[in-house]
């Protein structure tokens, strides 16, 4: 019994224990369920790639320790360093004395070689950060204001400095041929026609080792402003005279700009060795010019010198190198640049480009300047065989790179602290240019101004007179553009290949004065290759493109007139022949024949009385079909007479050779003419005019 009762027990707990297990397996799927539907709580897998993948932990970047930099910045004082460092000014003086190339160590000494602030700052322990130059808060608020060169300088800052000699003289006198044999290369070859069209810049070292700076100016009568330039530049001019031309027009303006300029002169009497060559005639020329030469009362030195054989040249720069010696030039190399600048152009690969010679300071790559209107952050230096440079001294002339705008020539070069600064200098020059435009138009302003109150005036009274319904404009309204005075024009646009070259054309285009007869207009004018809005510009007011030493674009110039020229004279005689074709045609007399009456012969014509003219023919060719006029005593009586009748005996002819006597009658019967009147034949022609302007050349 015990055993069956222990059984049921052990039935009944196992069917409760299965019971409770249903129930908990129940509830467990339910909240399975529950899991695998939520969204919340749903875990995407990992692949198998991810698995496999090692991750890496970025790392930190390492900010840049700035303990130890100092701030550095071009031409900073010596002060300026001390206190960027946080030292003592005597500390830093002393370690100047230790790094090559320092120089003065005053407090208000100018540091202007960024490598050896670098050098003076790594000796006292300091790593270096170049930066722009702080501006003081007064300054920040100050207003605009110009550049101004410095005061002279103390003379124990100069240093001798290479002469800048500057060769003149006439077209054609063998100024570049000169240069070429001084230098040993060949200008003139390249030179258009072989003649200079620019100045030229260039360092000749002579045989004793030193140098000298050479500008070559053209001789054209076109080009003064370019010889005024360069007369402005020069330390000693060199006076080129063909031995047998003598002195010519622009020999005389060389004198005459010598003198003005108070610059030393030194005769090259050039082509000795040519057959006609009178050197003694020159020299008397020279002295009756009031160039007083050695052996002629005066102490100009005179050279006679054969620049394309290369005669005599160790004479003339002998000479050279003793006049300045004598003058004792010397220059600043220290502080901000100051120079002049010769030439300036656009080239097509590399941009806006300016020749100039320094006159104080040394240029290098970084500096910002100043000059006219223009501005440039240097970007490149060049000497005149176009090789890189890095540091320009004064009397030497460079190729600067980096001009914002083109500079013009013979401004005034000078260097600014900042970009900051250079546009200040900009901004006030450009308020001061529109002043004193201003100011030279007030007149005019003025005179406009009064006219148009006296037609305001009018105007308002005879509307007051109309009344108010009347008042109203009738019509359409009227154009305001000028009427067509029907004058023929030409329009021109001019590039060139420099600032100096376009400024000679249009001082030239400024002497045209036959304006009564064609309109000559400059529509644009600008240095550099002719573009597509030079095209679309000639397109538009139908102007003829004069592209002078520049490269013409290959492609859109169908419809568009360029004329492609390298010497000023062919431009000038173009633009002739162009206005000439533009000028109406013109009617001349032309005189074919004369005759003298001899006697005067009544006859009837039908029932007309009418009069016949005995005459003889004295010189040319009558002909019937001409017109005639009659002379009495040199004093014209009758013109635009026509014949009825030329006879010859009894026969009716049309023409009437010289000393053959013949019976002319004349349509008008009015005349009353006597023996001895001169009967003159004669025949209009339609023949083109000619322009009278002469530019002088």
């Amino acid at each position: 019994m015990l055993q069956i009762r222990f059984l049921a027990r052990r039935i009944i707990g196992n069917e409760l224990l299965q019971s409770r297990l249903c129930a908990v397996s129940s509830v467990t799927t339910i909240q399975q369920r529950q899991i695998q539907f939520s969204a919340a709580l749903s875990k995407r897998r990992k692949t198998a790639e991810e698995k496999n993948a090692i991750e890496f932990t970025p790392k930190k970047k390492n900010k840049p320790q700035t303990v130890g930099v100092v701030d550095i910045w071009r031409n900073m004082t010596v002060a300026d360093l001390a206190r960027s460092c946080q030292l003592e000014l005597e500390h830093i003086q002393e370690v100047m004395l230790y790094v090559k190339g320092a120089g003065n160590i005053d407090a208000t000494a100018r540091l202007e070689d960024p490598k050896v602030i670098k050098d003076i700052a790594a000796k006292c322990g300091f790593k270096t950060k170049i930066v722009a130059a702080p501006v003081d808060d007064e300054d920040e608020v100050q207003k605009d204001r110009d550049v101004v060169p410095r005061p002279p300088p103390a003379p124990a800052n100069l240093k001798d400095r290479p002469p800048v000699v500057t060769v003149m003289g006439h077209v054609d006198h063998g100024k570049t041929t000169l240069l070429d044999s001084l230098r040993g290369a060949s200008v003139a070859a390249g030179e258009a026609g072989g003649i200079t069209q620019h100045i030229g810049a260039f360092t000749v070292e002579l045989d004793n080792g030193e140098k000298v700076t050479f500008l070559d100016t053209p001789g054209h009568a076109a080009f003064s402003a370019m010889r005024a330039r360069g007369a402005n530049l020069t330390d000693i001019i060199v006076l080129v005279v063909a031995a047998e031309d003598g002195v010519m027009e622009q020999t005389k303006e060389v004198l005459r700009l010598a003198k003005e300029q108070s610059v030393p002169i030194i005769v090259a009497i050039n082509k000795i060795d040519k057959p006609g060559a009178n050197i003694d005639r020159v020299k008397k020329e020279l002295a009756q010019h009031g160039l007083a030469l050695e052996g002629y009362g005066g102490d100009t030195i005179a050279v006679g010198v054969s620049a394309l054989h290369g005669t005599n040249l160790d004479e003339l720069t002998e000479a050279v190198s003793t006049q300045a010696t004598l003058m004792g030039l010397k220059g600043e190399y220290t502080g901000p640049v100051e120079g002049v600048v010769v030439e300036s152009k656009i080239d097509s690969h590399r941009g806006k480009l300016s020749t100039a010679i320094v006159s104080r300071g040394t240029l290098r790559k970084g500096a910002v300047l100043v000059s006219g209107q223009a501005w440039a952050k240097v970007r490149g230096l060049f000497d005149h065989a176009g090789q890189p440079i890095s540091a320009v001294t004064p009397g030497m002339p460079v190729e600067i790179l980096g001009w914002r705008e083109l500079p013009l020539a013979g401004d005034l070069i000078l260097e600014v602290e900042s970009e900051k600064m250079a546009n200040s200098v900009l901004r006030w020059r450009a308020n001061q240019a529109m002043k004193e435009k201003a100011l030279s138009d007030a007149e005019a302003i003025a005179l406009k101004r009064k006219e148009h109150d006296e037609q305001y005036r009018a105007e308002r009274e005879k509307a007051r007179l109309f009344g108010f319904y009347r008042r109203k404009q009738q019509g359409p309204r009227q154009k305001e553009t000028a009427p067509d005075d029907g004058k023929p024009r030409i329009n021109v646009i001019v590039k060139g290949d420099v600032h100096g070259s376009v400024e000679a054309i249009l001082d030239v285009l400024e002497t045209y004065d036959d304006n009564e007869r064609c309109r000559l207009d400059v529509i644009h004018y600008a240095v550099g290759d002719v573009n597509e809005s030079d095209l679309e510009l000639a397109r538009l007011f139908n102007a003829i493109v004069y592209a002078f030493s520049v490269n013409v674009p290959s492609k859109g110039t169908k419809d568009v007139t360029i004329r492609p020229v390298d010497i000023i004279y062919r431009l000038v005689d173009d633009l002739k022949k162009e206005i000439n074709t533009k000028l109406p045609l013109v009617d001349v007399e032309e005189e074919v024949g004369e005759a003298n009456v001899l006697q005067l012969f009544d006859i009837n014509d039908g029932r007309r009385k009418v009069t016949v003219l005995g005459c003889r023919c004295t010189k040319g060719l009558l002909k019937k079909s001409l017109k005639y006029k009659v002379r009495r005593n040199g004093e014209l009586l009758a013109d635009e007479l026509t014949l009825e009748s030329m006879r010859h005996l009894k026969n009716e002819v049309d023409s009437i050779k010289k000393d053959v006597e013949c019976g002319l009658r004349l349509n008008d019967q009015t005349l009353e003419l006597k023996a001895g009147d001169t009967i003159v034949c004669y025949q209009i022609n339609r023949v083109p005019q000619q322009t009278e302007w002469d530019p002088g050349f």
